[in-house]
């Protein structure tokens, strides 16, 4: 935080008047050395091709000296949280911490409902302090988009046994952001409000069945959020093969109950 204020300071100075994490270090889920830092950092203006120079050449200098964890997120306005997401433009933005001028996945109702309630200040006021446009209607309905776009097609793929994507969902990264994806929005459309990934998998233990306890807990294992365990004596799922088998029927079923009737 520190090297990217000190060099947006020093190339825009004035331009960067809030910053604040969300992520995982806002919802207690951070996990050193796997976790990327994500922010949301707030300008009174919109950038012009000058601020937009600037803000690449303090993310570059951060990136040089801070490889990892990636510094990931976007720059928008207060305008821009007043209003809501849908009000925002594309947005200058970093992934993987890389720089790029537009456009921006994390403009979206999740990160306006983290930044409400659970965002951890940096430099600005703390939430509550500035308004955020929070709309539950909205909210639900892109949850529902996004399980029902991204995470059909990342089943239908995943599932495929020779395809690039079947072999890759051979690996336990796969089984963690599957399953632990698709829980979190689940828990979202329960109860209107955001969790982290561990913290949808002990919502998703509590929720589904006991046939599905061996996936989710083995999804807790490979994410180790560090929060709580999973429960002793649940067996785990058998072979990479058996548990990406477990992982896409597991997926599926969480899609097909939250979008029921949608």
């Amino acid at each position: 935080m520190g090297t990217f204020l000190t060099s947006a300071d020093r190339w825009r100075p004035g331009l960067v008047e809030g910053l604040y994490l969300t992520g995982s270090v806002a919802l207690g889920d951070f996990r050193p050395g796997r976790s990327d830092v994500d922010f949301v950092a707030v300008s009174a203006r919109r950038p012009s091709a000058a601020d937009i120079a600037a803000l690449e050449q303090a993310h570059a200098e951060t990136r040089k000296r801070h490889r990892r964890p990636h510094f990931d997120g976007v720059h928008v306005t207060w305008d821009d949280l007043a209003g809501g997401f849908a009000s925002c433009p594309g947005a200058p933005h970093t992934l993987q911490g890389r720089f790029h001028a537009g456009g921006g996945f994390e403009v979206n109702p999740v990160t306006w409902s983290v930044l409400a309630a659970n965002a951890v200040p940096v430099r600005g006021p703390a939430p509550g302090g500035f308004d955020v446009g929070v709309d539950p209607a909205a909210l639900r309905e892109w949850t529902l988009g996004n399980l029902d776009g991204y995470w059909r097609r990342w089943q239908a793929a995943h599932r495929e046994p020779l395809s690039l994507r079947g072999v890759l969902a051979l690996h336990g990264w796969a089984t963690a952001w599957g399953v632990l994806g698709v829980s979190r929005l689940h828990y979202t459309l329960a109860t209107g409000e955001i969790t982290s990934k561990g913290g949808a998998g002990r919502y998703a233990l509590e929720t589904f069945g006991a046939e599905w306890r061996p996936v989710i807990a083995e999804a807790l294992r490979l994410h180790r959020s560090g929060v709580v365990e999973p429960p002793a004596g649940v067996p785990r799922p058998g072979s990479p093969f058996a548990r990406r088998r477990a992982v896409a029927d597991f997926v599926a079923m969480v899609v097909g109950d939250a979008t029921a009737g949608r």
